[in-house]
């Protein structure tokens, strides 16, 4: 998982379930990091904190999914697939319903094939990239409409540098903030309109600038810097900006041409190319709308998103709103340049008061600030300057004193008095301070429009109402992009920049063909089959896990901490009934439970819980939770302890797991009081914690039949998933580490996948410094081997396929240069070892969505059905790579997930891989549903996520604990504040989960 650097955090909301998690977490991600490492309140984290809510489907004899059987009414969201029937939409799902349909000609007349039957293997693309052997035949043919549109450049795009320097404030910071306000001002220059740019030239507002014309050489325009909200220059002195511009080259279009000719081309050089056109499509959005995000010369898709007033935002508590906007990203594909047009949404701030919104805020969350009120720009009263607010100070205006020429020693609630006669209302609030460290009270502070919320959005309301807001329908988010967004964007009517440039958009979405692909079978206790619906799922009636796991050694805490529906303590008649019917249920279900002793209930009453201070993270808590668990260890030495939470407070979970996943080596499942005490709905609840601790315990709940796990055992083979998660900007402490997770399968059923956890440098989604260092990825992957042999006789796997989750396409290549390199020397840890291996990037990030054309071809909601592949018509034809979708959708429009083989030693031709991804999807032990991401890649993202447990204050802001960390004795100089931040993260983490009965389990379900 890559972090963006936008400014501002988006929500892309698609597909809500997507990942198959039952309980709908869906295809929200953000175009910086995760979602928070809690509410994760709303539950929609990445790897769902194991709270037992809604994976699998436990059905009554009724049949009726969480119902129960004496027939009771239940009122599902007017969203839910079950309120989507016929009677409600009909026919009408589909978007474009009745028009007519014919796939692109360019691809209709099997030009694609003839490139990919003619590519020259061994030349390759010169970059090592395997090259795509045919295109997949497998499944039901249907045609797609894909939210691509065809792009046609006529004219030339010449590339200038940019300089920009500020004379006359050397405090003055050279943001990109500054540098957009210099282009403004140039753009009103005489010098400006004489060098012919106006319409003429598309910028990026800061460091990239492309012209349809030959510009004069040299090209230097100076002006007054004053910043928005000043009425001008001063008269005398001030501040003056320069703005260099010098000619580099002119775009080479031809290699565009010959990649959608269907030659294979140098990455690179072609980014540069898509990078040109995309600042000319988007030039004029630019200006009558917000556009977060940038791209640069080395990304071949850059991530740029546009908002628009229209439709007025939403307001969604906190001091925020969500505003609507729009995806734009050139691409090529086969004889057609495209442009993806996608629907976004972001939170801004609500231009208001800052004390106001803080309020706001603080109303709805808690537990400190977090990113809040960072990076905003605010003007002051009553001087009316506009400036740059950093972060909060620790101090308020009562408190904080300083020394003036002449008033004296003074406090600042004095100074506002004494300076302007205006009487503080609020003297107690913190103080915000700016870029220059000056401090301001907020109430004499007002936010600015149209700025983006660059954290973590750690509210429930807050991700209850981003999902309001942005999931929609497939059938309205579609007309939305080709109504409104074609429109606001400027591809519809006529455009000056486009016009000077030679560029056109066309306005109708791309038709593709696509194949829906036949379900595997899945087999459970006795060879007894699972029955798969239309949406992908299936339910745990009368089946038995395929291998029930033992337990004989268990136990229960209760945690009691002033929720309303907490246990009584360890002898609440209620909570022994609970436990007893949990336990039938996991018997039930194929596990072998003994009977729980008396001395196994344990409970333990917290302190009072402080969201403010340093107690905000409840280390007093998590230290009586400690003594507690020791004291069950030391009566029962249980294999697993079944917690009782009160509540859903992050710090208790976060350190709860810490304590024992990294100090304890137990096994813990945590559930929440509240939703184990419903009796609706509980059976399906008790079936989806048994789900967990059957694969906890070592147990596996369901296989791959005998055909469709054919190939899998035809050689001995290991699949494996990796994933990296990075500290999202914000409330991170600078210095926060990275964290790796790789899984790898050890069985012959490929079910169970122990993981290996490891940090490393803040930021780095590939690791470059591996050949300087102590080569830790290596260790990891060697890890992995050895666990493999240690249950499989001594033996090393064949074949060896890595699913590699969240790179960036732009880092394709330094997987390969990299973590390729990795692997190849874990092979030479072993004697001869040189088995087959695959990397398989799998892609999340993106904004490729398909709409079916016809009823038959589509779920009840308008989605493409489970299944549905494509790999024609949106990429160019040498790429091996395809887009799945696997799962059935719960909510707005299903998101596939984009797989791009980038290194292939087994051969596989395209039907061969598509078939593998398509049934390992079917493999996610903990739902009974396909999930969209391929089960070994989910795992490890996961496992990535428990991994932030561990570093759960550091990922929230403590700098006390940042500061914390052993002084460093012997280095030389003074050390940086990140490198402190690193040694506390490395205190924290200690070995890791490395006690023997957690380190080789699927611990971090």
């Amino acid at each position: 998982m890559s972090s963006a650097s936008s400014s501002s955090r988006q929500w892309q909301v698609q597909g809500r379930g997507g990942r198959g998690m039952g309980r709908g977490r869906g295809d929200l991600v953000a175009a910086r990091g995760t979602w928070p490492s809690h509410p994760r309140g709303a539950n929609f984290n990445r790897g769902d904190r194991d709270r037992g809510t809604g994976r699998g489907r436990f059905e009554t004899r009724r049949g009726m999914q969480g119902q129960p059987s004496s027939g009771a009414s239940v009122h599902l969201p007017p969203w839910h697939p079950g309120t989507l029937t016929d009677s409600v939409l009909g026919h009408n799902s589909i978007f474009m319903q009745g028009r007519p349909v014919a796939v692109d000609a360019r691809i209709k007349d099997g030009s694609d094939m003839a490139v990919v039957a003619g590519l020259d293997r061994q030349t390759g693309a010169g970059t090592g990239l395997p090259l795509r052997l045919d295109f997949g035949t497998q499944g039901r043919a249907i045609a797609l409409r894909a939210n691509y549109f065809p792009v046609d450049v006529k004219g030339s795009i010449y590339r200038y540098s940019v300089a920009i320097a500020i004379h006359g404030d050397k405090n003055l910071k050279m943001s990109r903030r500054v540098k957009h306000r210099v282009f403004q001002l140039a753009e009103q220059t005489v010098d400006w309109q004489q060098a012919g740019m106006s319409g003429r030239v598309a910028h990026d507002n800061a460091e990239r600038l492309v012209a349809c014309i030959l510009l004069p050489q040299p090209l230097i325009i100076h002006g007054a810097y004053y910043d928005e909200g000043e009425e001008g220059p001063p008269s005398v002195g001030g501040r003056e900006y320069t703005l260099t511009l010098e000619f580099e080259e002119e775009v080479d279009q031809e290699i565009l041409n010959e990649c959608l000719a269907g030659g294979p081309v140098d990455s690179q050089a072609l980014a540069k190319v898509l990078s040109a056109l995309n600042l000319v499509l988007t030039a004029h959005p630019s200006r009558t709308g917000v556009k977060i995000g940038r791209g640069d010369d080395t990304k071949k898709h850059p991530d740029q998103r546009l908002f628009f007033d229209s439709p007025d935002p939403k307001d969604i508590g906190g001091g925020l709103t969500v505003r609507e906007g729009f995806y734009v990203s050139v691409r090529p594909a086969h004889q057609q340049l495209m442009v993806n047009v996608n629907t976004c949404h972001a939170a801004f701030y609500k231009p208001q008061n800052f004390k106001v919104a803080l309020d706001e805020y603080n109303r709805l969350v808690k537990g400190g600030l977090g990113a809040f009120g960072k990076q905003v720009r605010v003007v002051t009263q009553p001087n009316k300057h506009t400036v740059m607010i950093q972060g909060v100070s620790k101090q308020n205006a009562r408190q904080k004193k300083f020394k003036h020429n002449d008033f004296g020693l003074i406090t600042i609630e004095q100074y506002y008095k004494l300076k302007y006669d205006i009487e503080l209302k609020s003297p107690e609030c913190v103080l915000l301070e700016d870029s220059k460290g000056n401090l301001y009270p907020p109430e004499v502070c007002d936010i600015l429009p149209d700025q983006g919320f660059k954290g973590e959005l750690t509210s429930s309301k807050h991700a209850t109402e981003m999902l309001n807001v942005a999931c929609k329908l497939p059938k309205v988010n579609a007309n939305e992009i080709v109504n409104r967004g074609i429109n606001l964007l400027g591809f519809r009517d006529w455009n000056p920049v486009l016009d000077s440039f030679g560029v056109s958009v066309g306005t109708d979405m791309a038709t593709v063909p696509g194949r829906v692909l036949d379900k595997p079978g899945l087999s459970y206790s006795s060879d007894k089959r699972a029955t798969i619906d239309d949406r992908a799922s299936w339910n745990l009636r009368d089946v038995r896990f395929a291998v029930g796991a033992r337990l004989d050694k268990w136990a229960v805490l209760v945690i009691q901490d002033g929720g309303r529906s907490d246990f009584k303590g360890a002898k609440d008649l209620e909570l022994r009934k609970i436990t007893d019917e949990f336990r039938n249920m996991c018997i039930k279900s194929g596990m072998q439970v003994r009977t729980l002793e008396e001395r196994a209930y344990a409970e333990v009453r917290l302190p009072f819980r402080d969201n403010k201070g340093a107690n905000r993270f409840r280390d007093d808590a998590i230290e009586v939770i400690e003594r507690t668990m020791r004291s069950l260890i030391g009566k029962v030495a249980p294999d697993l302890v079944l917690v009782m939470l009160s509540n859903d407070d992050a710090a208790i979970y976060n350190g709860l797991k810490w304590l024992c996943d990294v100090k304890l080596d137990i096994a813990t499942v945590c559930i929440q009081s509240e939703k184990v005490r419903k009796d609706r709905g509980q059976p399906q609840y008790f079936a989806n914690v048994a789900l967990k601790v059957n694969m906890k315990m070592g147990g596996i709940n369901h296989t791959l039949d005998a055909k469709s796990g054919a190939w899998l055992k035809s050689a001995s083979t290991m699949i494996m998933g990796m994933d990296v998660t990075h500290p999202a900007r914000g409330p991170s402490l600078e210095g926060t580490p990275s964290i790796v997770a790789v899984v790898a399968s050890v069985d012959e059923h490929f079910a169970q996948y122990p993981a290996a956890l490891a940090i490393r440098r803040s930021k780095v989604e590939i690791d470059r410094d591996q050949d300087n260092g102590d080569g830790a990825l290596r260790d990891m992957f060697i890890s992995r081997f050895e666990l493999y042999r240690a249950h499989n006789d001594g033996k090393l796997p064949e074949r060896v396929i890595l699913y590699r989750d969240g790179v960036s396409e732009s880092q394709f290549m330094q997987v390969r240069q990299y973590e390729l390199k990795q692997m190849k020397k874990a092979f030479e840890h072993f004697d001869s070892y040189q088995p087959k291996l695959s990397i398989v990037i799998c892609g999340k990030r993106h904004h490729t969505r398909f709409y079916p054309t016809k009823p038959e071809d589509a779920a009840v909601d308008g989605n493409p059905l489970p299944g549905t592949v494509v790999d024609r018509g949106v990429t160019p034809a040498y790429e091996f790579d395809f887009f799945l979708q696997p799962h059935g959708s719960l909510k707005g429009t299903a998101r596939p997930t984009h797989y791009y083989v980038v290194h292939d030693e087994n051969g596989f031709n395209a039907d061969g891989l598509q078939r593998l991804t398509n049934d390992l999807s079917y493999m996610f032990q903990r739902a009974t549903k396909a999930v969209s991401l391929v089960s070994p890649a989910y795992w490890a993202d996961i496992a990535c996520e428990r991994g932030r447990c561990y570093l759960h204050k550091l990922l929230q802001g403590d700098k006390d604990g940042g500061e914390a960390a052993k002084d460093n004795k012997g280095k030389k100089g003074k050390k940086r504040p990140e490198d402190t931040v690193f040694e506390k993260a490395e205190d924290m983490w200690g070995d890791g989960v490395s006690g023997p009965r957690l380190r080789d389990t699927m611990f971090y379900l």
